[in-house]
């Protein structure tokens, strides 16, 4: 080897050397810099239904809370079904509509084999029923809870957290997020959505204290756009994930699309600690983006459920964009804000025993109870109605047979997607 060439060789190891050095410490980096998606050692895999049965113990308990006549200012029937498990263990229900009044034992087994209620019968825009702690569904909040904000719109209570009153604060209040709505006419039969709130519950007694608007809809023109959120709320590494949807015309349009906000724990009842997904950050004033959906074969309901098991995120809800409403599906993520990919298995509940044809009737709106789900079991709810193009004829049908508007509950088990 010539003289003139040594000195370079070596220089040329020590930068081999050296770039050897800055490619581990840059992969060293990458990897601090990425999130994570693992949870207490688990890694986010694909997750679908592994199998299914009909909780009929659980529907049966509110069956029987429906039919009990002691009181004439119970909860008969209802829908939404969200859950909150509370500090001294008690179990808070929160429906949308409700019957109250009281229901009558079949007078006929031939001609009216089924539990009726009149159809004088109370309805209320939402109700709240307690769960004692050792699961015995004990009494109904006088209702409606949460008033009507005007003459002609009311609200749907969705998700609930138990939050300390204010970030650092040792008393604990219960945040229920509303839908609020207002009548509408034409497809919007079953109100024009127009805007998220929270309202603030007292503990123990669980009084309402204040509500608060999160999100106003009613600048936006098209109410199909308008974007309510509240479905689901997960608390995920200091902060709080809440999943909405474009509620509108669900049943008359393939699939709805999916949104997330997100805010720091404890936080709920501030507005200006709201952030919305809009495809590349968390922005307070940007347009939000979808997390999900493409208007046909992929989407949500109106309404759907999102559980984490270990690190990752699963959606479940109506296949309404390809199976109709009698079919349940999910996706699955490793972050709130996707990619989501799915669907997945899917199954269908099922439905009360009517006589009518199946068409008429439907589920929706599944939401889980991570409060009653444990080893390895998920607990799952869905509602029940009666299919028809105008409230006055379905109130009708669910009066000639109460089962058609309570909530129906299956257990799930969920296995790692081949």
């Amino acid at each position: 080897m010539p003289a003139d060439r040594a000195p370079r060789t070596g220089w040329g190891a020590r930068r081999t050397t050296l770039v050897l050095l800055l490619a581990l410490v840059c992969a060293a980096v990458l990897l601090t810099a990425l999130p994570d998606d693992r949870e207490g050692g688990a890694a986010c895999e694909a997750r679908t239904v592994s199998s299914w049965s009909a909780d009929e113990e659980t529907t049966g308990m509110f069956a029987r809370y429906g039919d009990d006549t002691a009181r004439a200012d119970d909860w008969t029937g209802g829908d939404g079904t969200h859950s909150v498990r509370l500090p001294d263990g008690r179990l808070l229900w929160l429906f949308s509509d409700t019957f109250l009044g009281q229901v009558h034992a079949p007078p006929n087994p031939v001609g009216q084999p089924h539990t009726w209620r009149d159809t004088t019968a109370p309805m209320v825009r939402n109700s709240a029923v307690v769960m004692s702690r050792s699961g015995t569904l004990q009494r109904t909040l006088p209702a409606p809870l949460f008033p009507d904000p005007a003459p002609n719109q009311w609200r749907w209570p969705v998700a609930a957290q138990v939050e300390p009153r204010s970030p650092g604060s040792s008393d604990d209040v219960v945040r229920v997020l509303l839908w609020t709505r207002a009548t509408g006419t034409g497809p919007w039969i079953y109100g024009v959505p127009t805007g998220t709130e929270v309202a603030t519950l007292s503990l123990p007694d669980l009084r309402v204290e204040g509500i608060v608007k999160v999100s106003d809809q009613q600048s936006v023109p098209d109410p199909d756009k308008r974007v309510l959120y509240g479905t689901t709320a997960i608390d995920d590494d200091g902060w709080t994930y809440v999943f909405g949807g474009n509620d509108g015309q669900a049943a008359a349009r393939p699939a709805s699309h999916a949104y997330v906000a997100r805010v720091p724990q404890g936080r709920l009842a501030e507005p200006g600690a709201w952030r919305y997904w809009d495809g590349k950050g968390w922005t307070k004033d940007g347009k939000p983006r979808s997390v999900l959906g493409d208007g046909e074969r992929k989407g949500v309901g109106s309404a759907f459920t999102v559980v984490r098991v270990k690190g990752t995120y699963v959606l479940f809800t109506m296949a309404a964009g390809t199976e109709g409403l009698t079919t349940v599906t999910s996706y699955w993520a490793c972050s709130p804000t996707g990619p989501w990919r799915g669907p997945t298995k899917s199954f269908a509940p099922p439905l009360p025993k009517d006589g009518a044809a199946e068409q008429d009737v439907a589920a929706y709106n599944p939401q889980a109870h991570p409060a009653l789900s444990g080893n390895g079991r998920l607990l799952l709810s869905y509602d029940v109605n009666w299919l028809d193009a105008t409230p006055a004829s379905a109130q009708a049908n669910v009066s000639r047979n109460v089962s058609l508007y309570r909530p129906r509950f299956v257990s799930l088990r969920l296995a790692t997607a081949r």
